[in-house]
């Protein structure tokens, strides 16, 4: 939290604290204040509503309220200007220039760790994204999802909680079985067997090169192997080498992951079983029609689901319950999962399952990412994936880059369909988001190459050094700058990484209209090295933020 919101709020927790203090019946003081940048600036810096909650417990008019939290207000910094009392009752707060040039005394003396705060107290918390099945090559619609797991993390790891990424590799069911017989297909395919491949397997080309990489690997001898020998060798091999494939892709995309967690150790442990013993044993299971059925809806969910079938075979929800008891078990606080959106039905058992295994209802939370509708110069690109047509993560990296890739995955909410336009993202120019918000740091950095050039370096930040920026518009970066730590913070509260790259775009929006208005290297010294120092303050803010994106900062484009 910056240093002005952090002052008045401390400000008006004094003055608001006797109101409240004295006069809760239940014997509770605590109130939530909060501070909101109004739309118009003649509402001021900030405002409040908080006279008008207060209205109520005090029994009094909001306007009265809002007059005895005037009257108390104490400014020891004399960072206030004036405050004004409008509406209903809404306070207004107006912060004097030289309030706001401490903002950038801030940023300059934290640097890299500016926005930084302690909010999850060292808490330890699992993401586990991406998840995707080792069965085909990751494509465009994982990409979101690898994007938001891996800056969902960053920011909670930059916000004070102890982050572990987590891949669930799906390596058992049908699924493995039948990638097994797809590639056993293809092999005989390129052996001369003329037997059509089956609809219900996995199409597309990567299965025909995986056949020609098995046969250049074993030859024709599988062909002559029983089937029941052979399958499973297929199996190992196409989901090893799509699996390997997922690794490399998911690293040139800058995503990494601490752990790796095979679906199979679940059942090799029989961690699957005795799960569903341990929740049958409290009174969560219970048998019908020949099947065990959990009771989700004892925790809201709009029917109970099955854990294991009547023929003994358990579901994936079992599994799914036994790996989120190992989670939970490994000592995480909490667990986010990501998953698609496709997936939303989902949620309700899989919070109820949480919930019978002992955690809180916040314990798990779950973020669903939407669709990505492929575009070409405002065209959809036609995918269809029951045909095994789709654009590959690597496709897209490969074509736009990794940086334009990530930043647009997160340009919107992650629940929100997002339009993927491929000749957008390569265009060098403002319709580009990411090199809209890279060119404003290269700009920045061009900057104090010619600084440097006209002599040395200015003095180390000092409030005086700011006094000559009181443009409205220099006071609007600086206000926006002193937000970053609040959006910080906003995104890690609520899960919504989207919102650092709407604020990276918002301030270097306001920059781009500064710097073609105003002269930063000017004849007059001491405006020079206050814009100077203005101009530092966005490069840092901006280069935070991309990183926390995992996009790079470039110094020149």
């Amino acid at each position: 939290m910056t240093l002005i919101r952090t002052r008045l709020l401390a400000i008006l927790t004094e003055a608001i604290q006797p109101l409240i203090g004295s006069t809760d019946e239940a014997g509770t003081t605590a109130f939530t204040i909060e501070l909101d940048l109004p739309k118009q600036p003649e509402h001021g810096d900030y405002a409040t509503n908080a006279a008008m909650l207060l209205a109520r417990r005090l029994r009094q008019n909001p306007r009265q309220v809002a007059d005895r939290i005037v009257a108390g207000l104490h400014d020891p910094d004399q960072i206030l200007a004036r405050v004004e009392i409008a509406g209903p009752g809404f306070i207004n707060f107006f912060v004097k220039p030289s309030g706001w040039h401490r903002v950038l005394t801030e940023i300059l003396a934290e640097r890299a760790d500016y926005g930084r705060r302690n909010l999850g107290g060292g808490r330890r918390v699992q993401v586990e994204f991406v998840s995707a099945n080792p069965t085909g090559p990751l494509h465009i619609g994982h990409g979101r999802g690898s994007a938001t797991g891996d800056v969902l993390a960053n920011i909670l790891a930059a916000c004070g909680y102890q982050v572990e990424r987590e891949y669930y590799i799906n390596d058992a069911g049908n699924q493995m079985e039948t990638l097994g017989r797809s590639l056993y297909h293809r092999y005989l395919q390129l052996l001369g067997d003329p037997t059509p491949f089956p609809e219900n397997h996995y199409q597309g080309e990567y299965m025909i090169e995986l056949a020609q990489a098995f046969r250049a690997e074993h030859g024709d001898g599988p062909k002559h192997l029983p089937v029941a020998e052979v399958l499973p060798l297929c199996t190992r091999y196409a989901g090893d080498k799509i699996l390997e494939g997922i690794r490399n892709d998911l690293a040139d995309f800058g995503v990494r992951f601490d752990v790796w967690f095979s679906e199979q150790s679940l059942h090799d442990r029989n961690a699957i079983a005795e799960t569903i013993a341990d929740l049958e044993r409290r009174g969560f299971i219970y048998t019908a029609d020949g099947a065990k059925w959990f009771k989700t809806t004892d925790f809201g969910d709009e029917k109970d689901r099955v854990v294991v079938r009547a023929n003994g075979v358990s579901t994936y929800f079992a599994a799914d319950l036994a790996y989120h008891k190992n989670k939970f078990d490994r000592g995480f606080d909490r667990v986010i999962d990501i998953w698609g959106a496709d997936h939303h039905g989902y949620v309700p058992r899989m919070s109820a399952g949480a919930q019978a295994l002992g955690r809180a209802q916040g314990d798990l939370q779950i973020v669903l990412v939407q669709l990505v509708n492929l575009l070409r110069a405002g065209t959809p690109v036609a995918m269809s994936t029951r045909a095994g047509e789709f654009v590959t993560l690597r496709e897209v990296i490969d074509e736009v880059g990794t940086d334009a890739a990530r930043f647009i995955f997160l340009t919107r909410r992650s629940d929100s369909q997002l339009d993927f336009d491929l000749e957008v993202a390569k265009a060098r120019g403002n319709d580009n988001p990411v090199y809209y918000v890279q060119y404003a740091h290269a700009r920045l950095s061009s900057l104090f190459e010619v600084a440097r050039e006209r002599g040395p370096a200015p003095p180390a930040a000092d409030l005086d050094r700011f006094a000559p920026l009181t443009a409205p518009e220099e006071i609007q970066l600086i206000k926006l700058l002193g937000e970053y730590p609040e959006v910080l913070a906003n995104s890690a509260l609520h899960l919504e990484p989207h919102r650092i790259t709407y604020y990276l775009h918002q301030l270097v929006a306001e920059f781009h209209s500064y710097y073609n208005r105003y002269r930063i290297l000017g004849e007059d010294e001491a405006l020079t090295e206050a814009r100077l120092g203005l101009a530092e303050a966005l490069r840092v803010v901006i280069h935070n933020g991309l990183q926390l994106l995992g996009v790079t900062a470039p110094e020149k484009m």
